[in-house]
């Protein structure tokens, strides 16, 4: 397929049915082609694993491009004035930065989010778990979302990062409505929305980082405050962006693999048997969770040299690609059989984080955060059920359930 004969392969992110089961048509789509012209988002998209896993790793691609070239250079309109907010969030963003930037900025980073202090926090993410669970048992019947999965993150990561826990429903409100502008069908409000919610955001983080300097505390924020190597140290902006980008994606990604994974494992009781029997452990399980109904459907990069091809496909410089995460997780050359949930799989090497140097920091935190959770919640209630079927958020990118109830007997 040449560059000049793009032919358009389309599917339809406003599509009801899409929503509901994306994975039929995607499927049909990788199996056609491996790459395909979206007129509709003026961008490639890449269909199976291998090409994604590699694509993910080039170099010659990158989140962004304003590091080397201008918007005018990529043919590209200047960020629209009217989401500032949002676009500044997005700034020092560790998801959207580049080298040498994100190289300095990631490094400085994990020299505080490191392995031992995710380990250090087992026991109060197993203390949380149990007192959330505990409410979700005199109930009898719970939201997993609401009552368990929402509540159980923003907890966790609040108490790593030094965020008082008083203010966790801001942050949510906050983060669900930042995230709406990563997806393709996003109209002015849900954007002027988003936007509103960065720049409040942005406002509470300042202050949050202004009394951590004054009162600091030795946890997460107040240490990026404080951070420096070889005379280096994060600037405020910096802090803001990652902080922000700390909360927003170890919030979201954790709830929606725990709503979309129990989804699977109330459809397939089979599987759920496996667990409640101990033939498959918790941490083994949560990788096909994260395999199976990915949380996050599509990850996307600017092509920054001269003759990259993907698939037998020559991609432009300044042309964008995104990578099809749900598609390529399906992808048969890759795992045997893989439109069947099977829990025991335990294939770590899925691209549920990404991959490359922007693979997810927090990763350590989410399996240990996924594993708890499910290890508790089969241990309480082997006889869980669900008690209604659940609706995906008509979102595309960000792929989640508007509520999941479930009744523990």
């Amino acid at each position: 397929m040449a560059a000049s004969d793009r032919s358009s392969v389309r599917f339809d992110v406003s599509d009801p049915d899409f929503i509901a089961d994306p994975y039929s048509v995607l499927n049909a789509i990788r199996e056609s082609t491996p790459i395909f012209w979206n007129e509709s988002t003026g961008q490639w998209m890449i269909t199976r694993f291998a090409d994604v896993a590699t694509t993910l790793r080039d170099r010659r691609l990158g989140r962004e491009y304003t590091h080397r070239f201008s918007h005018a250079d990529f043919g590209r309109p200047e960020p629209d004035g009217r989401w500032a907010s949002f676009h500044s969030h997005e700034q020092w963003s560790l998801l959207a930065l580049e080298p040498p930037d994100h190289t300095r900025l990631r490094r400085l980073v994990q020299k505080v989010f490191t392995p031992r202090a995710v380990v250090g926090l087992a026991d109060g993410i197993r203390a949380t778990s149990d007192r959330l669970l505990d409410r979700c048992a005199e109930r009898g019947t719970f939201d997993l979302l609401t009552d368990y999965a929402q509540p159980f993150s923003i907890e966790v990561i609040c108490s790593m990062l030094g965020v008082p826990v008083r203010d966790s429903q801001s942050l949510l409100d906050w983060s669900h409505a930042i995230v709406k502008m990563y997806e393709l069908d996003g109209d002015d409000l849900t954007k002027r929305t988003a936007d509103r919610a960065a720049g409040e955001f942005i406002a509470y983080t300042r202050d949050l980082i202004r009394h951590k300097r004054e009162h600091p505390d030795g946890l997460l924020v107040s240490q990026l405050a404080r951070v420096e190597d070889d005379g280096d140290t994060l600037t405020e902006a910096e802090i803001v962006s990652t902080t922000m980008v700390l909360l927003e994606a170890g919030h979201e990604a954790t709830v929606n693999t725990l709503g979309n994974g129990f989804r699977a494992l109330m459809h397939h009781p089979d599987q759920w048997a496996r667990l409640t029997a101990g033939e498959v452990e918790a941490k083994a399980a949560i990788e096909e969770l994260l395999r199976w109904d990915s949380p996050l459907q599509m990850f996307e990069r600017w092509v920054l040299d001269e003759g990259v091809e993907i698939a037998g496909q020559q991609i432009a410089l300044g042309e964008e690609v995104a990578m099809l995460f749900g598609s390529a997780q399906r992808d048969p050359r890759r795992f045997d059989d893989p439109d069947r949930f099977d829990i025991g799989r335990n294939d770590a090497s899925h691209i549920g984080f990404g991959g490359g140097i922007h693979f997810c920091i927090g990763a350590p935190l989410a399996r240990l955060e996924l594993a708890t959770s499910l290890e508790n919640i089969v241990r309480r209630f082997p006889g869980l059920s669900l008690v209604d079927e659940p609706r995906y958020h008509p979102t595309f990118v960000i792929r989640g359930l508007e509520e999941l109830l479930l009744s523990t007997s």
